[in-house]
């Protein structure tokens, strides 16, 4: 029997282990997101049901190139929500990401990696080069900056919240799921912040043929 979660608790469980201090949100207010099965699926992530065409996301990255998700058609993409300073989950999700595209070799070329800072006072051109090197990911990650403003913009409708920790305002409360995004640009998986390489090493090439 198929199981449907509402899409705010879906989301939180997904976020649950992203929750942790200092890059976590201990607001109670939950980011919404798209329902998930538990419906046996080729997919080792958990699924969207149904899946949903992904919300814009077009900003310049780190480097000053422009990106715009609606060109990435043909291949999947992770998008993932990261700051640079932040002490746990976001290197967490780097290294697990490098992981995964270190064992998946040649089809590596069949996603694309998007990260979109939370901080946009932080996130520097400096600071993500520093960030994507110390996690051997530069070059294989496009990391998104801007202003606080446009930002927000697209934190929104992809149902994340940000802001400063209360108890330390150097680091940043945020939501941390890893999206799925199919070839044909529909939000199809939800990974967690401590997602298992394997499960990205899995559903990378079913999602660059959806």
């Amino acid at each position: 029997m198929t199981r449907r979660l509402r899409p705010p608790v879906a989301l939180a469980l997904v976020a649950a282990l992203a929750l942790a201090s200092g890059c976590g949100s201990s607001s109670s207010k939950k980011p919404s997101g798209p329902a998930v099965t538990s419906k046996p699926t080729p997919f080792q992530g958990a699924v969207a049901t149904p899946p949903k065409p992904a919300p814009a996301l077009q900003l310049k990255d780190s480097t000053g190139k422009p990106f715009n998700l609606a060109n990435e058609r043909g291949k999947a993409v992770l998008v993932t929500f990261l700051y640079t300073h932040c002490p746990d989950v976001c290197p967490l999700i780097a290294g697990n990401l490098h992981a995964a595209v270190k064992k998946l070799g040649a089809r590596a070329s069949q996603v694309q990696i998007v990260a979109v800072s939370t901080d946009p006072t932080g996130d520097t051109p400096k600071t993500v080069k520093h960030f994507l090197a110390v996690h051997q990911m530069t070059g294989l990650m496009r990391y998104l900056i801007g202003s606080k403003s446009q930002l927000a913009a697209l934190w929104k409708p992809w149902g994340i919240i940000a802001h400063p920790a209360k108890a330390d305002p150097s680091k940043v409360e945020h939501s941390a799921p890893i999206y799925g995004i199919s070839a044909s640009g529909k939000i199809t998986t939800l990974y967690p912040a401590n997602f298992n390489p394997a499960q990205i090493v899995n559903d990378v090439p079913i999602l660059a043929k959806q």
